[in-house]
């Protein structure tokens, strides 16, 4: 029996590639959905972390959500100016793409 040697490594290689591209090509793409859970939690959890430092924050019941890099602040304070530092304190956590507030006043 004889065996016949291909004289032509070039067209091993070219088939090699194109069968490569094409099992490379039908890869699923990543899951974009999966990751964006575990990133707005870690935002949540730096959102809460940076209202908290601020020192007349400390004590307040400030509700944190987050979808998509969105947060979503809600609760009540006792004024103006610390809606505004809540926000604020949000604004300069990383990844936080926008704020939406919700936070009432409270009645006196």
């Amino acid at each position: 029996m004889h065996l016949r040697i291909c004289r032509r490594p070039f067209a091993w290689a070219g088939l090699a590639a194109v069968l490569l591209a094409g099992v490379l090509g039908c890869a699923p793409a990543p899951v974009q959905g999966v990751a964006a859970p575990l990133d707005d939690s870690v935002i949540t959890t730096n959102v809460r972390a940076a209202i908290l430092k601020e020192p007349s924050l400390k004590s307040a019941d400030i509700k944190v959500e987050t979808y998509g890099g969105a947060v979503q602040l809600s609760g009540m304070l006792a004024n103006q100016e610390a809606i505004y530092r809540a926000v604020k304190a949000t604004r300069t956590v990383e990844g936080v793409r926008a704020v939406r507030n919700h936070i009432r006043l409270e009645q006196e």
